[in-house]
């Protein structure tokens, strides 16, 4: 059995709550994040074993009614660098070239940030979950030129049919400056 992460994105903070305490109920799962989001979102993410973040996922969904939520995953692998990036826990020592994703869900970055890291050689910066940016997330990483171009280009393909997709970008060699601002 491997080790999954689940995650729902709901439209407001009460029916957030009342799918949290649903999804902890449905299965046997872990909490690693309940909180409320920016404009007034909520998210739940969930952790364990393939067929219990599953099985929690869907009771939410049950739960919350599919008009509130916004978006979901069920990652089965997830990559290791994917929770570094996420508690902004990322050591930034040196950033070759920058690549950056723009969504509109936290759901699809985190997605988006799992298929970038499994990609290519790039390390994951941050994964910067809609506080203060209307309800949209980011994705940051870096490495040489080349895999950060194939990196972001896999992380905005597994997003671009969704819709959440706001805008992607990668800098050769973006100034010091730029560096110090970001990180």
């Amino acid at each position: 059995m491997r080790r999954a992460i689940g995650l729902l994105e709901v439209k407001n903070i009460t029916k957030g709550i009342l799918v949290a305490d649903a999804m902890l109920k449905a299965a046997n799962v872990d909490l690693i994040l309940s909180q409320p989001m920016c404009p007034g979102k909520y998210i739940v993410m969930v952790g364990g074993d393939v067929g219990a973040v599953k099985s929690s996922v869907q009771s939410g969904k049950n739960v919350g009614g599919t008009e509130n939520i916004v978006d979901e995953f069920v990652l089965p692998n997830i990559h290791g660098d994917v929770f570094r990036a996420l508690s902004g826990c990322t050591e930034v020592t040196q950033i070759n070239s920058l690549g950056i994703i723009e969504s509109y869900s936290v759901a699809s970055a985190i997605v988006a940030a799992d298929a970038a890291a499994k990609t290519a050689v790039v390390q994951l910066l941050e994964v910067r979950l809609a506080r203060g940016m209307g309800g949209k997330a980011l994705v940051s990483l870096t490495g040489e030129v080349g895999a950060v171009k194939a990196a972001i280009r896999a992380g905005c393909q597994i997003i671009q049919d969704s819709g959440f997709l706001v805008d992607q970008l990668v800098i050769a060699a973006p100034h010091h400056s730029l560096h110090q601002s970001l990180f």
